[in-house]
């Protein structure tokens, strides 16, 4: 192994962790603290020749010295497969650092990805493309997933976990986007824009009032007060609507907003409700018949949460009796793969039809975070993301790994490693790794862990070329072993 090199192991675990514990929707809400140095465009000439060590634009505290670039074993053998049309922002700063991208704007089906996975070393989505536990179990030299979006459902996290891949996403960047296409659905639906403008593409004249409404006075209802509903709180209030909220935590309103006591009182006081919920157990179909039949007589239902949420042939049923005036829904329980005329139909959605013959309903493609700007603040976030665990070992941000981080190596420090180590978490599996790092000059060491698993980044210097094989042998044949890797 080389001064500037990286290499890994993987094992498979005879007690792999258990449970769905990695699917926990608060740690896509922790910020996320960029300790390690953000992505920079390398100084190589080509993606085949990089520099074996670079400065980058980031003091430490107490010292002069640059961070030393943790460069991979070969960087133009890091493969990274980018699908779904993600930012060319984010293809950018990951072919600058040498990496080599393929880039797809389509999804891949299963059978695609169990072909090719095994190629690649770091993978980036957006919401169409299924990792699942057979994809995790054909990438045989994954180490990084990015979402370049809010969800992570359609990730198996826990499949992930198992395997030593940490998965990455961007929980806040659209929040703004989604935010602005609620206020313009509000505007849409109480001036009914969306029939009026079809009408007139028929060449029909039909110019009414009746049951077309300012916004001025009228009360929004918001389920779920994190950011993306906290910000259209704010938004509405401009407009002069009251703001209601429901949270399943006592939060500290914004403006004038006041939270409900239930979703029950906040679904009877509400003249426009509009979801922000992520996916779990306990939001699948939470409005259904009875969420529907409390709402207001003439409510209007706004969903740009998840496709899960909304019982739709029972939301069918409260438009034709005219309880619900109508609604916006950009998510659905099953979204076509890629975009073409008539793939959204009965076969995808037996009800798609019927939901498309009723009046005063938007319908749109899950476009809520499209927009330049946050798929451009998302490929920032994300490709950082992905560079710092594959250059440092930093997990902070993941959704799945604990969050494990250390300041970087120092242009000084020549003869320093990082020592990357996934291990399950159970008994003497700290005690075997210390055995062996025991006999070296440990620097820094830092290691947590959530439920089964735990993850440790160590620098030991002073280590010969012996010594660094040797370390990496004894660590990669532990018993809680799952992944192993070395950054110099």
């Amino acid at each position: 192994m080389n001064g500037s090199s990286q290499t890994f192991f993987r094992s498979v675990p005879s007690s792999p962790p258990q449970g769905d514990a990695f699917a926990s929707f608060s740690a896509m809400q922790a910020m996320q603290l960029v300790q390690e140095p953000l992505a920079a465009p390398r100084l190589a000439t080509s993606a085949t020749s990089p520099p074996s060590s670079l400065s980058r634009p980031i003091s430490i505290p107490g010292t002069k010295s640059q961070p030393r670039a943790l460069v991979p074993f070969d960087i133009s053998e890091i493969r990274i497969l980018l699908l779904e049309n993600v930012s060319q922002g984010a293809v950018q700063m990951l072919r600058e650092q040498g990496y080599h991208v393929d880039f797809h704007t389509g999804a891949w089906s299963e059978d695609e990805l169990v072909e090719h996975i095994g190629e690649y070393h770091a993978i980036g989505i957006r919401s169409k493309t299924k990792l699942t536990k057979r994809v995790f179990d054909a990438a045989h030299h994954l180490l990084v997933v990015g979402c370049f979006c809010i969800g992570t459902n359609q990730v198996d996290l826990a499949a992930a976990s198992r395997a030593g891949i940490a998965v990455f996403n961007s929980p806040f960047a659209n929040s703004r986007s989604v935010a602005e296409l609620v206020i313009g659905e509000l505007v849409c639906l109480s001036r009914q824009l969306a029939d009026r403008a079809g009408e007139m593409r028929a060449g029909t004249w039909n110019k009414v009032s009746k049951g077309c409404h300012e916004l001025r006075g009228r009360v929004l209802g918001i389920v779920g007060y994190g950011h993306i509903g906290s910000q259209l709180s704010v938004l509405a209030e401009a407009m002069g609507m009251r703001v209601i909220y429901h949270d399943v935590l006592p939060l500290m309103p914004l403006g004038s907003a006041v939270q409900a006591e239930s979703l029950e009182a906040l679904l009877g006081a509400a003249d426009f409700v509009s979801l922000h919920v992520p996916e779990l157990p306990e939001t699948r179909g939470m409005i259904s018949t009875r969420e529907l039949a409390a709402m207001k007589p003439g409510a209007y239902l706004i969903n740009n949460a998840r496709g899960s949420v909304v019982d739709i042939p029972a939301l069918i049923e409260a438009l034709k009796s005219k309880h619900l005036a109508g609604c916006a829904i950009d998510v659905f329980p099953r979204e076509p793969a890629k975009n073409g005329e008539n793939t959204f139909n009965d076969e995808l959605n037996e009800w798609a039809s019927e939901l498309q013959k009723q009046s005063n309903v938007i319908m749109t493609p899950h476009i809520g975070g499209s927009t330049e700007e946050a798929q451009s603040m998302i490929g920032i976030e994300v490709g950082n993301a992905i560079c710092r665990y594959i250059n440092f070992g930093g997990s902070i941000g993941s959704v799945n790994f604990p969050e494990v981080n250390l300041r970087p190596i120092t242009e000084q420090e020549t003869r320093a490693v990082r020592v990357c180590y996934v291990h399950q978490n159970q008994p003497g599996a700290l005690r075997a790794v210390n055995e062996i790092l025991g006999s070296y000059n440990v620097d820094k060491q830092h290691t947590d862990s959530i439920k089964d698993l735990a993850y440790l980044l160590a620098d030991i210097s002073g280590l010969s070329e012996n010594d660094i094989s040797d370390v990496y042998h004894r660590l990669s044949q532990t018993p809680a072993c799952i992944l192993t890797r070395l950054l110099s």
